[in-house]
């Protein structure tokens, strides 16, 4: 009992709870999606595009939590924002044609995007710099053994008990609406160590970080929508055995997450994104050409393995920003991130059309660029050290403004 007690004192495990509850439902929503819209609503590639285009407007209109947090605090407001996802996703099943899962999808993303931005606010608050990255593996760690619950219900309640979309729907909401509120009840309001600034932010000197935010939305669709609708549309991957893939990739990140975050603190953030970028050329131009089923789930794996190196992007902020600027830039960030989620599912959803190859080899764009752009962190990145240009043009620094 002295230990619970002492643990319900520390911030830390109220994040490690939140992200526990996220991914139990949030994980079950997208891995069922692909084929709930395919066998209710028919959808091909331009509906898929739409939907998540317009499953990613409350990620661009994230800088408003900051306006929302004039209200409430920063904690109540990630605890609100769970409760309406999770609500959303346990109506989903009821609202099988499109009207209604463009709705349902919609209420979901504004609790998820609004929850993802405080959350990660949260973390750069109440984590010490040394310790940020070791604790966000420990956090993606959380998330993959929920994710490898919410996977492993589908597996049995999908796929061997055979329960409808409507029944899993309501349990993997009803599940993150009652967790959610049992941690509302257990935990005290945490006080954070530094006054937030309550109004939007933007500084010159975080220009590199604004723009890996920018082509981390780009990279992220190619994943989310065009990665996973492949696997459905072209292979004709199953409910369970989509299951069995992701089951997979949370198994890769329970494993290794924890690990990763220790070595990302020890070589630093440049390293990480550099390795990440290049790998993410390989793959992504892989998926351009990959004919065999096999071959693709293994590329799919290798892709969601290199987003826990994305961990490194938010690191570097942490370590370059006034901490007084944090919370508004996380939801300024969330905005910029989601500036390229907004357009780009539509713009490729309609390529997919004529040629789904063309999608994954805009994705080797979207790395190359990347890789560009981490080239420019410099090794220990501090305010006034936040871009570094290669000796051969010179070095520059950006100060404070």
């Amino acid at each position: 009992m002295n230990h619970f007690h002492l643990l319900r004192k520390q911030p830390q495990t109220l994040l490690l709870a939140m992200a526990f509850i996220m991914p139990l439902t949030f994980s079950l929503w997208n891995a069922l999606l692909n084929n709930f819209v395919v066998e209710n609503a028919n959808f091909t590639g331009a509906e898929i595009g739409l939907l998540h285009s317009l499953r990613e407007i409350p990620g661009f209109l994230a800088f408003t939590a900051i306006f929302v947090m004039l209200l409430l605090r920063e904690q109540t407001f990630a605890l609100l924002s769970l409760l309406v996802m999770s609500t959303a996703i346990a109506i989903t099943g009821f609202f099988p044609a499109i009207p209604g899962i463009y709705i349902t999808t919609i209420i979901m993303s504004i609790g998820f995007h609004y929850y993802e931005a405080v959350r990660n606010s949260l973390t750069l608050q109440f984590l010490p710099k040394d310790d940020t990255a070791h604790f966000m593996g420990r956090a993606m760690a959380v998330t993959a053994v929920a994710s490898l619950l919410a996977y492993g219900s589908i597996w049995l309640l999908m796929g061997q008990l055979a329960i409808s979309y409507q029944a899993m729907y309501l349990i993997a909401g009803g599940s993150g609406v009652a967790l959610t509120l049992l941690i509302w009840l257990v935990y005290p309001h945490f006080e954070q160590h530094t006054e937030q600034h309550k109004r939007i932010i933007l500084r010159r000197r975080y220009w590199l970080y604004y723009a890996l935010q920018f082509m981390g939305g780009a990279r992220r669709q190619i994943f989310m929508v065009f990665a996973a609708f492949m696997m459905v549309e072209k292979f004709g991957y199953s409910v369970a055995q989509i299951s069995s893939l992701f089951l997979l990739n949370y198994m890769f990140n329970l494993a290794f997450a924890p690990r990763i975050g220790r070595w990302i603190g020890r070589v630093g953030e440049r390293t990480a994104l550099i390795l990440e970028y290049s790998g993410l050329i390989v793959v992504f131009f892989c998926y351009a050409v990959v004919s065999t089923a096999w071959f693709a789930a293994t590329l799919y794996v290798i892709d969601h393995f290199f987003f826990a190196l994305a961990i490194a992007i938010e690191t570097y902020f942490q370590k370059i920003a006034d901490p007084a600027d944090i919370a508004s830039n996380a939801s300024v960030s969330f905005t910029i991130n989601h500036i390229a989620a907004v357009v780009v599912p539509v713009v490729l959803g309609l390529v997919w059309l004529s040629s789904p190859s063309a999608v994954f080899l805009v994705g080797v764009g979207f790395a190359v660029i990347s890789l560009v752009l981490a080239l420019l962190i410099p090794v220990a990145p501090e305010p006034g050290r936040e871009v570094h240009i290669p000796s051969l043009f010179g070095r520059r620094r950006y100060n404070q403004g």
